[in-house]
């Protein structure tokens, strides 16, 4: 099956081509993930890559239409972290949940130091400059 697929995406049919790329992740990024995870030496084969290809593509549609729906039940427009990690422990991938949410916290910390940075950098910038006032005149 995982055959077929991977044919499909390397189609050169116009219809369904482009959906297919739309759909899939860009297979040169996870060939550069697999890659990081195996020994310096080791190849990996343009099937093995199809195949994860679609095995990732298929696992976000999966763990984010189960975000999706706890959003639409609660009413939300908007998907978050919070949705993804709950999504996770649902579906039963427990551990990734947990790291997930560690790695989101740690995230959101590093982003609230940024906005913090930010507004001291903006606050600086808009500080009054003494600059010397234009001399008086008095003999109007």
């Amino acid at each position: 099956m995982a055959q077929n697929m991977g044919a499909a995406s390397s189609s050169n049919d116009v219809g369904g081509s482009s959906r297919e790329q739309d759909r899939l992740l860009p297979i040169a990024n996870v060939g550069r993930i697999m890659k990081q995870i195996l020994p310096p030496n080791a190849k990996i084969s343009k099937e093995a890559k199809e195949t994860m290809q679609e095995c990732v593509s298929e696992f976000i549609g999966f763990v984010t239409g189960e975000a999706s729906d706890t959003c639409r039940k609660e009413r939300r427009k908007t998907l978050n972290g919070d949705d993804v990690c709950w999504a996770l422990g649902t579906l039963g991938f427990d551990d990734y949940g947990g790291a997930l949410k560690r790695y989101l916290h740690r995230y959101r910390e590093s982003e609230g130091e940024k906005v913090n940075q930010e507004r001291v950098n903006t606050e600086e910038m808009e500080e009054p400059t003494h600059t010397n006032p234009q001399p008086r005149n008095y003999l109007d």
